[in-house]
């Protein structure tokens, strides 16, 4: 059954844009890309969209519907009534190069800041051995496809452009937690993910896990345990003057 669907899509630039209205056709089993590629094919051809696989995986089309942060390819219009009116705009924490595509080159630069993975010194490619539960444990956040839907919905980088320089965001906060529960990562990370990364902005709303296409627990399995193991080093009066000795030494 196809009916037709109103939809209001952001157009314009860096400089400014507005809401343009398109009055589209929507069939059954279509999901919200779809649309926007009807709208490119009969009514705007100059509409700018970032997408690739339109299978949930590549994490391109990410965009804000009806002001929500989701993918574009993974939202079925069956979740709206005919007669709702579908408001598109793009990601809003990030700088609009044209309608719906925003510069995310911030989020490539978090990624350039954290370390990679360091394993011992003595270990050659080959030999390095985990624990199957230590797999699992970081098997999760591996999932991730860097929708960037979690930085966006941010309210420490969303409302407040001036934390960018010193907040990494939870996609890359996530990434440290994974690397610093490593068994064969030798790197110190948690004074990194406090002092450089700005983990304290993080008040574990949790806005970021609600948004996840992957679902993963971005707050409770990565972000809380972090900020457990920084509190633990900085407060345990034991661990503090274990590493005032350390250093003397």
């Amino acid at each position: 059954m196809s009916y037709e669907a109103h939809f209001r899509v952001w157009r314009g630039d860096i400089d400014g844009g507005a809401l343009h209205d398109f009055t589209v056709e929507v069939n059954e089993g279509e999901v919200v890309l779809d649309i926007i590629h009807r709208i490119q094919a009969t009514q705007a051809p100059d509409l700018a969209v970032r997408w690739n696989c339109k299978a949930g995986k590549c994490g391109s089309c990410s965009a804000e519907i009806n002001g929500w942060p989701r993918l574009m390819c993974m939202t079925r219009m069956s979740i709206f009534s005919p007669e709702e009116i579908i408001t598109i705009t793009p990601l809003r924490t990030f700088p609009v190069i044209r309608d719906l595509v925003t510069d995310v080159s911030f989020n490539f630069k978090k990624a350039q800041a954290v370390p990679s993975f360091t394993p011992p010194k003595e270990l050659q490619p080959g030999e390095y051995r985990m624990q199957q539960v230590d797999v699992e444990r970081s098997q999760e956040f591996r999932k991730c496809i860097e929708c960037f839907l979690c930085q966006t919905v941010c309210h420490v980088i969303r409302d407040h452009e001036e934390n960018k320089p010193s907040f990494a965001g939870p996609r890359f906060l996530m990434r440290i937690a994974e690397l610093d529960m490593h068994p064969l990562d030798v790197a110190d990370r948690k004074d990194l993910a406090q002092d450089e990364h700005g983990l304290g902005y993080c008040n574990i709303t949790k806005c970021c896990t609600e948004v996840c296409p992957e679902h993963i627990k971005i707050t409770d399995n990565a972000l809380i345990p972090m900020k457990e193991r920084v509190m633990t080093r900085k407060y345990d009066p034991l661990i503090w003057l274990g590493r005032k000795i350390a250093r003397r030494s």
